[in-house]
């Protein structure tokens, strides 16, 4: 089985998920990340929330596959972790701005 290949950006992200120092250089700085159905937009706040529910859930995840549509890359992942319902299968809708990540959102 070989590795899914995803854009650096949306690499990075995935391996840097428990260290939210890391994925704040992913993003650009007024990004916006929708996730829980919450907004968090800019850095500091995406790297709050990623802090928070790393500590939280301590999920772990893995991506299967990646497709284009309308600008964006939709990366399907499994995600297990310390919360009801796990294993579960999310949605990752980024847009990638300038070699970085400038809006995400996470969906079941």
């Amino acid at each position: 089985m070989s590795a899914l290949a995803l854009p650096e950006p949306i690499a990075a992200y995935f391996a840097a998920e428990h260290n939210p120092e890391a994925l704040a250089h992913c993003f650009t700085a007024q990004a916006v990340m929708k996730d829980e159905g919450h907004t968090y937009t800019g850095i500091n706040a995406i790297k709050a929330f990623m802090a928070e529910a790393s500590a939280k859930y301590s999920a772990t995840s893995v991506p299967f596959a990646i497709e284009r549509e309308d600008g964006y890359q939709i990366v399907r992942t499994n995600v297990s972790g310390n919360f009801p319902g796990s294993p579960i299968v999310l949605s990752y809708r980024f847009r990638l701005e300038r070699g970085l990540i400038a809006s995400l959102e996470i969906t079941a």
